[in-house]
């Protein structure tokens, strides 16, 4: 797949995306940027009128510029303000847009694209990158397009007022701005270096926060300390490389600003002596010429926000370009009651070259439970990825109640198949959130109430201070592993699927927990297809046929009793293992 290069988005591209659909709200901005534009160009005028009735005795009106300049003053700050406003909220809607639907596209993204990055890296690239994004769109419109307007405002009245300085003024600005465009193209790598290092700062913090207990308990703390500053010297670094590009443009643009204020004040004096212009006038012409150092200063400021903005952007928009191999293109829906299943011939790779299942041809007819067994490593994870159509395979075709997965809507399917794991993921929220994955499974408290009761957990839920209202902890604090595997049946329960996937559900659960968890099982299954999946062949005790898998091939498939007591069969020979290792 292509890449886009991290100089290719400009400002008008970037704009572009966030403008769409608010076209009213930006026309009207614009019209109070204008407007608080040109409001400074009228306080040196009324204060050149001052300096000449001064200079000239006529002092009985100079309440009119005096009471002018306020007025003009208050005005100018009250409008700065809204135009703020109103830039920084337009900003943030347009930005949350950008950045929920980042969010929604990484979601939607193959297993593969997540493997290969840290949460970190992409809580920064959804989150991160779109608030360099909104930090300086916010300011754009008030600190760079109003400045530029600013900056043409005075150059057509200086060029009104002594052509001969307008020019003058126009090349220093001309040169300024070339100056400024040339150095971004090298200034915009260095602030993507710099947004890359902090991702890869932040997928280094969550990967040691998540591992905290095991490094601890194996005395690997100053291996993390290591780590975290190899990259924190990493991202002061690429910091370094990108304020010195910044910085460079910052002194340049004083340096061509002091040389043309000086050149200004001279030309101004020259002209004063020779009797063409008044002493307002060269106040004017001097008052223009440092207003012109405001806006050259807010531009260089916002070159470092712009950097960022443009980076982040370019790598927001790469994340954008990466398309799922997952598409969800189909019109068919699954039909209601227990799916029959059947895989024919399927082959299936992570990456080419390297199978991971070959040729595996099952059928499964519905309401019936399927136990799958193997060694580690024999495919039979990726086999339950291919069922919920996390992955598509390379060759064959997998049918739920005769439905070809591809030609199946996904919304379809995710009603109808669930699967429930050994890693249980349960969040910061409510019981009923956690119960409802926030409202994807919508149910009366009444109906969540009785669910918890048919799988075991009366007693849990009795125990809860506010009931369902009682707010579990990040990642399920105060929650056993028994409790948390139940709460992950009970939103199975609740979707009422017609194909039930446990993949090695039970595996981290002491004997009584487990005993719990078999009597929720139990209760799941009732009237559903299912294909239990377990390193703990005990497990299986409930499955009418059983399926060997061995480096991606069926190498077994018959009736569970059958194979149990033929010693000659592999799943004989998996339980004998198994049994000789408890001993």
């Amino acid at each position: 797949m292509s890449r886009p290069s991290l100089d290719r988005p400009s400002y008008w591209h970037l704009f572009g995306v966030l403008a769409r659909g608010r076209r009213l709200r930006l026309a009207g901005l614009g019209l109070v940027l204008a407007v608080s534009s040109a409001l400074p160009l009228a306080g040196p005028q009324l204060l050149r009128a001052f300096i000449d009735q001064v200079a000239s005795g006529r002092s009985s009106s100079l309440w009119l510029p005096v009471g002018g300049y306020l007025l003009v003053s208050v005005v100018q700050q009250a409008l700065s303000a809204g135009s703020a406003y109103g830039a920084t909220h337009l900003a943030w809607i347009a930005t949350n847009a950008l950045r929920e639907r980042a969010t929604r596209h990484a979601l939607e993204l193959d297993l593969s694209f997540h493997d290969g990055r840290s949460p970190g890296e992409m809580i920064e690239r959804t989150d991160g990158d779109i608030s360099a994004v909104s930090s300086f769109v916010s300011s754009f419109a008030v600190q760079v397009i109003g400045n530029t307007l600013t900056m043409a405002g005075v150059l057509v009245l200086v060029l009104l007022e002594d052509w001969r300085i307008g020019l003058g003024l126009a090349g220093f600005v001309a040169v300024a701005g070339v100056t400024l465009a040339r150095l971004r193209h090298s200034a915009v790598p260095r602030a993507a270096e710099r947004r890359a290092a902090s991702a890869t700062l932040f997928g280094e913090i969550e990967e040691r926060l998540t591992g905290a207990e095991d490094l601890r308990a194996n005395g690997a703390g100053s291996y993390a300390v290591g780590r975290f500053q190899q990259t924190g010297a990493a991202l002061l670094r690429a910091t370094v490389r990108a304020a010195t590009a910044t910085r460079s443009v910052y002194v340049l643009t004083l340096s061509l600003f002091a040389a043309g204020s000086a050149l200004s004040l001279l030309a101004g004096t020259a002209l004063f002596q020779a009797g063409t212009i008044t002493l307002g006038t060269v106040y004017l012409l001097f008052r223009y010429t440092n207003l012109l150092r405001d806006p050259l200063e807010q531009i260089s400021t916002q070159l470092q926000k712009a950097q960022d903005a443009i980076a982040g952007f370019a790598r927001v928009q790469e994340l954008l370009d990466e398309r799922p191999s997952i598409r969800d293109d189909g019109q068919a829906a699954l039909p209601p009651g227990p799916l029959a299943v059947e895989l024919k011939r399927v082959g299936f790779a992570y990456r080419e070259g390297a199978p991971v299942l070959e040729d595996v041809s099952l059928s499964l007819g519905p309401g019936s439970v399927l136990g799958v067994a193997g060694r580690t490593g024999s495919g039979k994870s990726s086999l339950a990825r291919l069922l919920l159509r996390l992955a598509d395979p390379g060759e064959g075709v997998v049918r739920l109640g005769g439905v070809d997965l591809r030609e199946a809507r996904l919304g379809s399917l995710r009603d109808r198949v669930c699967m429930v794991t050994q890693d249980v993921q349960l969040f910061d929220a409510s019981v009923r959130d956690n119960l409802t994955l926030f409202g994807a499974q919508p149910a009366d408290d009444g109906r969540l109430v009785e669910v918890l009761h048919r799988l075991q957990l009366g007693p849990w839920y009795r125990a809860l201070p506010d009931g369902l209202d009682t707010r579990l902890g990040p990642g399920g604090a105060g929650v056993s592993a028994g409790e948390a595997q139940l709460v992950a049946f009970a939103r199975a329960f609740l979707r009422d699927p017609g194909l039930v996937v446990l993949d090695e559900a039970t595996s981290r659960l002491d004997p009584v927990s487990e005993a719990r968890i078999e009597q929720a099982v139990g209760t799941l299954l009732q009237g559903r297809t299912a294909i239990l999946i377990a390193h703990r062949l005990a497990t299986l005790g409930r499955a009418d046929d059983i399926v060997v898998l061995s480096r991606g091939r069926v190498v077994e498939h018959g009736r569970r009793q059958v194979l149990a007591d033929d010693s000659t069969s592999h799943f004989a020979r998996l339980l004998a293992t198994a049994s000789e290792a408890t001993r």
